[in-house]
């Protein structure tokens, strides 16, 4: 009986995940694991791993540039959270690692990836709980690397996909009254690239693909359990009840869209509801036409992928 309840699938959410009735998950992407490096051949941007939330066994992977003789140098700090629609990768992934050592070189940061619990284990809001708690631990003085070499007043938050959503969430409890005196540092901006938003109607482009649109509200229906469905504020932040973009605790956005993407329309809405919003903050957008979803994860080393990811570096690094 046991084996056959294992080639049972229940859950069956392409190109992600597979749930079988014995309880097995198979993760169909993001498996692969890319160790830390003492010095990256191509890059020289150095990486370890440490445990940062024991209680949760949640760890990061941080990043720091060639210093060259000035290992004490002050440098932006980027907190980076990791895409794969909550379900899949990690700080591991040999794709994040290749495209994050390129981004601490261009840009000259240093980088925390926070490999936040992920679904279907940990249930939503657990992903967001623990990357609330990892910001609070990166400013308690726990790392010599961020000690030493981390300027607290140039702090961002950065994402992809579902780490772009991530980074809004965090920033909007960053911003709420209550939690002001909880971290040691301001966040100075955001970096947002191929947002994951949706919600149940759809908008501009995505009317004219309705199988694909059923595609991606099947995958956050399995994800979040929730009777708002792809209306939850968490997947869409411009529902009735949800926070306002006022309450943004940043000063800069840069959102940035591929041109292919079914994720566009909802990162370009983002970016102009930003501008329209009371937020008193300043908000850029940067658009790679011809590209799809996270093609800079996909392929680092691409042209578009070297223009978005100087782009990034750009954003950060503005005075």
């Amino acid at each position: 009986m046991d084996s056959i309840n294992s080639n049972i699938i229940i859950h069956d959410v392409p190109p992600y995940i597979r749930v079988y009735k014995d309880g097995t998950i198979e993760r169909l992407l993001g498996t692969e694991i890319a160790p830390p490096t003492l010095e990256d051949h191509e890059t020289k941007v150095s990486s370890k791993d440490i445990l940062i939330l024991p209680e949760h066994g949640v760890s990061a992977r941080i990043y720091r540039p060639n210093l060259h003789v000035n290992h004490h140098q002050k440098l932006p700090l980027v907190v980076y959270f990791h895409g794969g629609a909550f379900l899949i990768s990690s700080i591991s992934d040999p794709k994040y690692h290749r495209m994050l050592n390129l981004l601490v070189k261009e840009a000259k940061i240093i980088l925390i990836s926070i490999d936040y619990r992920r679904v279907p284990e940990h249930p939503l809001p657990i992903a967001y709980d623990d990357s609330w708690a990892a910001l609070q631990w990166i400013g308690g003085g726990n790392e010599i690397w961020l000690s030493e070499n981390v300027d607290f007043e140039r702090v961002y938050l950065a994402g992809d996909s579902a780490g772009a959503n991530i980074s809004h969430h965090i920033a909007i409890k960053a911003g709420l009254k209550s939690n002001k005196s909880l971290l040691k540092f301001k966040i100075s901006g955001i970096l947002m690239v191929h947002p994951y938003f949706w919600g149940k109607e759809p908008i501009g482009a995505e009317a004219e693909n309705p199988v694909f649109k059923g595609v991606v509200d099947k995958w956050w229906e399995f994800v979040c359990n929730s009777e708002e469905g792809c209306d939850d504020p968490l997947i869409n932040p411009f529902v009735i009840g949800a926070p306002g973009l006022e309450g943004l605790e940043c000063g800069r956005i840069l959102v940035c869209v591929a041109g292919n993407d079914i994720l566009r329309e909802r990162g370009r809405f983002y970016y102009e509801s930003l501008v329209k919003s009371k937020w008193e903050g300043k908000a850029e957008l940067f658009e790679t036409e011809g590209e799809d979803h996270v093609f800079h994860i996909i392929d680092s080393t691409s042209e578009n992928s070297t223009k978005l990811i100087k782009r990034c570096a750009e954003f950060i690094n503005h005075e």
